[in-house]
């Protein structure tokens, strides 16, 4: 009999309580992917690309699983709390009957206990396949194909999570339970009463609004400029004044929502009494509000530039070249091999062992410095350029780094045109035409923008003349920044693109020589690319390359560069994002779902007045649309700030130059996001239906 009790309550608890149910359940979801992310595909290949990164990453995660438990044990108590309560009166009934405190105490932990053990049950088959699912997608993502995956199961994950969360879980429960059975049968039966505060003058609410949107506009302008970058001190002012502001923002709304009970429609039914309870559940709560709004605002801006940074970053290394082969720097011989006979080596290498098929294209890459001079200064001057940018151009950051970058251009490299030729036909972009007075201008994608290069476009498009070792050439055509091979390493921030004649004459046959590779199609599109370039370098790796005075880089370690920023970035802002908005959302939905309990007596009164059902819940859904919607749009009208500060602070210079579509990437992210807020008040609004259609019979008043 018992035992049956127990069950029914626990069944009918998760019923009655879907919302808080389901927070636990992606809580328990969100806690197993992000502990057993070291066992996912791109992790075990990151492993022996960036180890050393990747073990740090992994060492944070410990400390992100700690703090998400402590946030989700004020979650499991403050919802808890309201569960609760809701049964107080239940609870006064059984120690009437005669049910010892110590029996109900055991039966709140039973029913707590099953209830868990259910949202585990749940949760951990869901987290599993939808762990796999995200190892799957990436895995094929990267190139890595369907061969690639391998099943795992987290046994440490499965553990961590079910300790973690039945931890938390029973702690906030102990607590709970314990003040409940130590209250007496009178506090027990007595209904919830309403403790409304005593409100304020309406200018005190006015003043409150203006100083924190005053607070929000200095703390974002200081975030924006940098200035919150700059020291510590610094940015404990722009929190703080951005914590400090919202919560004044919040305490003030009273005001905006007196102005609209005067200038809104007056015939819409119950409009004032759907007002003057929003009114009084943002005085009463506005505290929590605005730690509400905080979250949902750090959930937005995480999951925004968290996947802007994810997606601009993997476009910013071009993928063009798949192997670059360069001459050693420790040559067993003692010298050099020739410029000229290191592109027949490398074919010869190739053949020799196997891989020439391996490969679509291969081709060479010759670059070096001005040779015809002893000096090292002012070989090339180009006084029409600097001259025309600073008489054309109004002032501006992006100019004056143009004008840095162009002053250290004295003695430069330059390019064999022939070479970046073939290099822009296999990028699928339009080949150079040059004179023999003419030259083109090569600036590394490290080191400009498209704003830097729109303005030295515009140069350009006037064939300015200048200097080069006393000869006058003629600069044309547009910018080139192409990479010139697939080692990030070997970058050239400026150069000169020259006709082959006048390349073989300045740099008189010292040059460096790469040999640059295009894996066959045939080959990608069997096994994959990263399989691919793992069974390519495992025979480069048989071979004694440094006899040869050869050495090879494949873009497979700029991926993996690339890679475990877009991992590090998505996985941990969304981990992040995720908590934040469970979080957030349930507590406002506890909020207003306790509210109602407590005004429930005028709901009743409505009833007695001839209020219909469906003139209630029409009622309700106002109001939750109100409570919920106040904390989310301020949310998402400073995310939209919040991810532009972000982007100034942590961002490197070179992806500061995509910050334009990463913005836009972030904000397509927050409007979905709103869209998931809708989802969560349709879920308390159902919640709500369900609670007033218990109030629709009128019940008699001792």
């Amino acid at each position: 009999m018992f035992s049956n009790l127990i069950v029914r309550n626990s069944k009918r608890s998760r019923k009655e309580n879907g919302l808080f149910f389901s927070s636990l359940v992606i809580s328990i979801v969100a806690f197993y992917i992000i502990l057993s992310i070291s066992n996912q595909d791109i992790m075990r290949f990151l492993k022996e690309m960036e180890s050393d990164a990747v073990n740090r990453l992994l060492l944070l995660i410990p400390i992100f699983y700690i703090v998400t438990l402590g946030i989700l044990f004020f979650l499991i108590y403050f919802a808890c709390k309201y569960q609760l309560q809701r049964r107080k009166h239940e609870f006064g009934v059984y120690l009437m009957l005669g049910m010892r405190r110590s029996k109900l105490f055991s039966m709140l932990i039973a029913e707590d206990f099953i209830s868990s053990i259910f949202a585990l049950i749940i949760g951990l088959p869901i987290a599993i396949v939808l762990s796999e699912m995200i190892s799957l997608i990436t895995a094929k993502l990267v190139g890595m194909g369907i061969i690639g995956h391998r099943f795992t199961l987290s046994l440490s994950a499965i553990l961590f999570t079910v300790l973690g969360f039945l931890a938390i879980k029973l702690l906030a429960f102990l607590i709970l339970s314990g003040n409940i059975t130590r209250q007496e049968i009178g506090s027990l039966m007595a209904p919830i009463s309403n403790n409304a505060k005593r409100q304020k003058p309406a200018f005190i609410y006015v003043f409150s609004a203006i100083f924190g949107i005053a607070m929000l506009i200095a703390a974002y302008s200081m975030a924006i400029q940098g200035i919150a970058w700059q020291k510590s001190s610094m940015m404990l002012l722009t929190l703080s004044l951005g914590i400090l502001g919202t919560i004044l923002l919040f305490y003030g709304m009273r005001a905006l929502i007196s102005l609209l009970i005067v200038v809104g429609k007056s015939n819409a039914p119950l409009r004032v009494f759907n007002f003057r309870q929003i009114q009084e559940n943002v005085v009463q709560q506005s505290t929590s509000l605005a730690i509400s709004s905080m979250l949902i605002l750090a959930a937005l801006c995480c999951f925004g530039a968290g996947i802007g940074i994810a997606n601009t970053s993997s476009k910013l290394n071009t993928h063009i070249l798949d192997y670059t082969f360069t001459v050693s720097s420790n040559i067993v011989l003692g010298q050099e091999p020739e410029p000229e006979q290191f592109f027949p080596t490398v074919q010869t290498l190739l053949r020799d062992n196997g891989l020439e098929n391996q490969f679509a294209t291969l081709f060479q890459m010759r670059e070096g410095r001005i040779n015809t001079t002893d000096r090292t200064d002012e070989v090339f001057v180009m006084d029409s350029v600097i001259d025309s940018l600073l008489n054309e151009f109004p002032q501006s950051r992006d100019r004056d780094i143009l004008l840095n970058n162009l002053s250290y251009a004295g003695y430069l490299h330059v390019i064999c045109l022939s070479d970046y030729n073939n290099l822009l036909e296999i990028a699928g972009e339009p080949t150079l035409k040059l004179d023999s007075d003419e030259a083109a201008i090569y600036c590394g994608a490290s080191s400009t923008n498209e704003e830097r290069n729109a303005m030295l476009n515009v140069v350009l498009a006037k064939h300015p003349k200048a200097e080069l070792d006393g000869n006058t050439i003629y600069l044309t055509g547009e910018v080139q920044s192409i990479p010139l091979a697939t080692d990030s390493s070997i970058t050239l921030d400026i150069a000169l693109i020259l006709p082959d004649e006048q390349f073989f004459y300045y740099t008189q046959g010292n040059y460096n020589v790469y040999v640059n590779g295009i894996l066959s199609q045939n080959i990608t599109n069997e096994i994959g690319l990263m399989s691919a370039y793992s069974a390519i370098n495992e025979v480069l790796d048989t071979i004694a390359l440094d006899a040869l005075g050869l050495e090879y880089e494949s873009y497979l370690q700029s991926m993996g560069r690339q890679l475990f920023y877009t991992v590090a970035a998505s996985y941990i802002t969304s981990y992040l994002a995720i908590i934040f908005l469970v979080v957030s959302n349930t507590i406002i939905g506890v909020q207003f779902l306790m509210n109602q309990q407590r005004t429930g007596r005028r709901y009743q009164t409505l009833v007695r007045l001839g209020a219909t059902y469906h003139t209630l819940c029409s009622s309700a859904r106002k109001q939750i649309s109100w409570f919920m919607g106040l904390p989310v749009i301020v949310a998402a009208i400073s995310s939209l700030f919040g991810v532009k500060a972000l982007f100034s602070g942590i961002l490197s210079s070179e992806v500061k130059n995509t910050q334009g579509e990463m913005l836009i990437i972030a904000a397509t992210i927050i409007i979905m996001l709103c869209v998931v807020e809708c989802i969560y008040m349709t879920v308390i609004k159902r919640s709500s239906d369900r609670y007033l259609l218990t109030l629709m019979q009128p019940q008699r008043e001792e």
